[in-house]
C-alpha cells in the first residue's frame, strides 16, 4: 500500500513542481518522475508475469462502492510495454524540445500532460471499478489532447487536437453506456458485475454490451471505420508525441478490449468472427492509405491502423479458438496479438522518433521534399531501416516473430473440418498476405525517396545527424526489436501468464507437435542473421583486397542524357502510379494542375493529396448535414439582447412546465386504461 501511496504522489508532486523550475530541469523532472513511476509499477507488473496477482481496495464513495484495484498478468503485460515506450520517449523528448526552449509555458504543460497521460494509463490497466475506470479514461483523453496542440499557433494542429478531442469522447459515450447499463441490471459499478450479468444472460443482450465495449475502445484503438482521429493527431503532435500515441496510447484500446473479453462470458466463436472483420478491413484498409501518402508521420499513422488489424487478427483467432475449444488455435492467436501489441510498440516509436529527427533536420514532413539523406544522416537512416524491416514482417526482426506465429494459428484453423472455418481462414490469410505484401511496397517508397538519391528540393541550412544522446532511446528500441528476433522464446515464455487467464493453460509445451512452428521462427530468425553476417564478411574481404586501388568517382551512365536534375529521380507518387491506377475505385485524390500550353513549357505544376474516403463518407457527410441543420436556426442570432433574454425565459419555462405535462399526460393515459 506504500508503494501505491508513492505512485499516487510523485505525478502530483512533479507537476507542481515544474512550472517553477527551469528549462533545463523541467525536463530531467519530468523523466525522473516517469522514471520512479515506472519503477513502482514494474516491480507489481514483473511478479503478476511470474504468477503473482495483486488485489488493493479504496473505501470510494457512496456512488462509487468500493474501488477495486487489481493488478494480473494482462496489467503487467501493458505494464511493462506502456513504462518501456514513455521511458525511451520522455528521454527522447529531452532533446527535442531544445528547438521550443523559450516557449517555458507551453513547455511545462507539455510535461505535466505527459506525466497525467503516463500515470492515467497505468491506472485504466488496474482498475476495476466503472466510474473510476471511466475517470481515468476521461484524464487520459484530455492530457493527449493537450499533447497534441503543443504547436497551438497551428491552424491544422488545433483542427487534429479537436477531432481527436470529439472522437475521444464518443468513445466514453459508448464506455459509458455499457457500464450504466451493467450497473443498472446488477446494482454494481465493480467489473466483476460485468461477468455476473453475461452468466445470467444470454443471446443479442450480451452481444449488444459487447458490441458497445468494443466500439468504446476500438476508436481509441483505431480500427477503421473508427480510426478518422488518428491520422491528423499523430502528424500534428511533436515526435515523441507520436511514437507515445501509437506505440501506446491506442494500445489502451487492445487492453479494453481484452479486458472485456475475460470478463464477458458468451459465444466466443461470434466475437471472434466480429473482431476478424473489423480487423482484416482495418489491416488492408490502413496500409492501402499509407502507401498513397507524401506526410511522413501520416504515412506511419496509417500504418499504425493497418497493425491494430494485425493485432485484431490475432484476438479474433483466439476467440474462435476458445468457442471450439481448440486450445492450440487460441494460445497462438492471443500469442500473437499480445506479442506484436509490444512489437508495434517498439518499431511505430522507432520509425517515429526516426521521423522526429528527419523533421528537424529538413524543416518538412512532405517526401517528396527529401532525398539522399542517408548522407547525412546514417545513423537515422539505418534506425529506420530496421524498423520498417521489422514492420514489414521480414526476418530476422521481431515483426517476422508475431505475425509467424498468427500464421502458425490461421493454418493451424485450416484444419478445420468445419466450411465456414476454412473459407474464413483463406479468406484471412489472404488479407494477411496482402497486408504485408503493400506495407513491403510502402516502406520500400519511403525510404527510398527520403533516404536515398539527391536532394529534390535545397534546402538552406544544414542537415546534420542528431546528437548521441538523443539516438540513445532509439538503439534501445532497436536492441529489443533485435533481441525478440534472435530469441522468441524467452518473449514467448513471459507470455505463458496473460495467456493462461484466456486458456486456463501456463505451460507452451502443450502446443506440441506445432511447438516445432515456434522452433522454426528462431531457425529462420538465425539462419537470417547468419546471412547477414555472411554478407558482411564478402564486403570486408573485397575491401581487403580494393582498399588499395585507385578510386574514380563519376556520374552514373544518363542513357545518353546529358543534363540529369534531381527532379528527374522518381518522386513517392510516382513510385506507386501503378499501384494508385490499380486500386484508384478506394481510393480518393484531390488533384492540383497548372495546364501545360506549348512543345517547350516554361513552368508546369502537378500536385495529388490523397484523402480517405471513409471519412468522406462518414465524417465529412455527417457534418454537412449537421452544419445545413444549424444554419436553419441562424434567424435566432439577431443581435437584440431583448429577443436573447426571451429565449432564455421560454427556455427556463419549458424545463419547468414539460416534466409537468408529460407526467399528467402519462398519468391521463393510465386512467383510460383503468376505465
Amino acid at each position: 500500500m506504500i508503494l501505491i501511496t508513492s505512485f499516487i504522489l510523485i505525478p502530483f508532486l512533479a507537476i507542481f513542481i515544474i512550472p517553477f523550475i527551469t528549462f533545463k530541469w523541467k525536463g530531467f523532472l519530468l523523466f525522473a518522475a516517469i522514471l520512479v513511476e515506472a519503477a513502482i509499477s514494474s516491480y507489481f507488473a514483473v511478479n503478476t508475469l511470474m504468477g503473482e496477482t495483486y488485489n488493493f481496495a479504496f473505501q470510494g464513495s457512496l456512488i462509487t462502492g468500493v474501488i477495486n484495484l487489481q493488478i494480473d498478468a494482462l496489467s503487467g503485460w501493458f505494464i511493462m510495454i506502456f513504462n518501456l515506450i514513455f521511458l525511451t520517449g520522455s528521454f527522447y523528448g529531452l532533446f527535442y524540445m531544445k528547438a521550443y526552449k523559450n516557449q517555458s509555458h507551453n513547455i511545462s504543460m507539455h510535461y505535466i500532460v505527459m506525466i497525467l497521460t503516463h500515470a492515467s494509463l497505468l491506472s485504466i490497466c488496474v482498475i476495476q471499478n466503472s466510474i473510476a475506470f471511466l475517470i481515468a479514461w476521461e484524464i487520459m483523453a484530455v492530457s493527449a489532447f493537450f499533447a497534441v496542440i503543443f504547436e497551438h499557433e497551428k491552424t491544422g494542429t488545433n483542427k487534429a487536437g479537436l477531432n481527436y478531442l470529439i472522437q475521444a469522447h464518443v468513445s466514453i459515450v459508448f464506455l459509458m453506456l455499457g457500464f450504466i447499463y451493467v450497473a443498472y441490471k446488477t446494482g454494481s459499478y465493480d467489473f466483476s458485475a460485468i461477468s455476473i450479468y453475461s452468466e445470467q444472460h444470454a443471446g443479442a443482450a450480451v452481444y449488444a454490451l459487447f458490441i458497445f465495449f468494443f466500439i468504446g475502445f476500438a476508436i481509441k484503438a483505431g480500427f477503421v471505420p473508427f480510426h478518422t482521429w488518428l491520422p491528423y493527431a499523430h502528424p500534428a503532435a511533436p515526435a515523441h508525441i507520436s511514437g507515445i500515441m501509437s506505440g501506446v496510447l491506442i494500445k489502451a484500446g487492445i487492453f479494453g478490449i481484452l479486458r472485456m473479453l475475460l470478463l464477458i462470458k458468451t459465444n466466443y466463436t461470434t466475437l471472434g468472427y466480429i473482431i476478424l472483420t473489423f480487423s482484416v478491413i482495418s489491416g488492408l484498409y490502413g496500409v492501402m492509405l499509407a502507401i498513397v501518402q507524401h506526410n511522413l508521420k501520416k504515412l506511419l499513422a496509417y500504418h499504425s491502423i493497418e497493425n491494430i488489424g494485425i493485432i485484431g487478427i490475432g484476438i479474433g483467432l483466439g476467440c474462435v479458438g476458445l468457442g471450439s475449444g481448440n486450445l492450440i488455435l487460441a494460445s497462438l492467436g492471443f500469442a500473437g496479438a499480445l506479442l506484436h501489441v509490444l512489437n508495434h510498440a517498439l518499431f511505430k516509436s522507432l520509425l517515429f522518433y526516426t521521423a522526429g529527427i528527419v523533421y528537424q533536420a529538413t524543416h518538412t514532413l512532405n517526401i517528396e521534399q527529401m532525398g539522399g539523406l542517408i548522407k547525412k544522416m546514417p545513423q537515422t537512416a539505418l534506425l529506420f531501416l530496421l524498423a520498417a524491416i521489422a514492420i514489414c514482417g521480414i526476418p530476422p526482426f521481431n515483426g517476422f516473430v508475431s505475425e509467424f506465429i498468427i500464421y502458425s494459428g490461421l493454418f493451424h484453423w485450416l484444419q478445420n473440418p468445419s466450411l465456414m472455418s476454412i473459407i474464413a481462414a483463406i479468406m484471412v490469410v489472404f488479407g494477411l498476405v496482402l497486408i504485408g505484401g503493400l506495407a513491403l511496397l510502402c516502406f520500400t517508397k519511403a525510404f527510398g525517396v527520403v533516404f536515398l538519391g539527391s536532394p529534390r528540393h535545397p534546402l538552406h541550412h544544414e542537415v546534420k545527424e542528431a546528437p548521441f544522446f538523443q539516438l540513445l532511446p532509439l538503439y534501445i528500441l532497436a536492441f529489443f526489436i533485435v533481441s525478440i528476433g534472435l530469441f522468441p522464446k524467452v518473449f514467448l515464455s513471459i507470455l505463458s501468464r496473460p495467456l493462461s487467464l484466456f486458456t486456463g493453460v501456463t505451460n507452451l509445451s502443450f502446443l506440441s507437435p506445432n511447438s516445432t512452428s515456434i522452433d522454426s521462427v528462431q531457425h529462420i530468425s538465425w539462419m537470417s542473421w547468419g546471412l547477414i553476417l555472411f554478407i558482411f564478411f564478402v564486403y570486408l574481404i573485397r575491401y581487403f583486397f580494393t582498399k588499395n586501388r585507385k578510386e574514380i568517382i563519376s556520374t552514373t551512365w544518363g542513357c545518353g542524357y546529358i543534363a540529369p536534375t534531381p527532379k528527374l529521380q522518381y518522386t513517392a507518387s510516382s513510385f506507386v502510379r501503378s499501384y494508385s491506377k490499380l486500386f484508384g475505385v478506394l481510393l480518393f485524390f484531390n488533384k492540383k494542375e497548372k495546364l501545360v500550353h506549348g512543345v517547350f513549357p516554361k513552368e508546369a505544376h502537378y500536385e495529388t493529396r490523397p484523402y480517405d474516403k471513409m471519412e468522406k463518407w462518414l465524417i465529412d457527410k455527417f457534418l454537412h448535414q449537421l452544419t445545413t441543420g444549424f444554419n436553419k436556426f441562424h434567424f435566432l442570432s439577431h443581435g437584440k439582447l431583448q429577443f436573447y433574454i426571451l429565449n432564455g425565459v421560454l427556455f427556463i419555462l419549458a424545463v419547468l412546465f414539460i416534466p409537468v405535462i408529460i407526467d399528467n399526460i402519462l398519468s391521463f393515459i393510465a386512467f383510460l386504461k383503468q376505465l
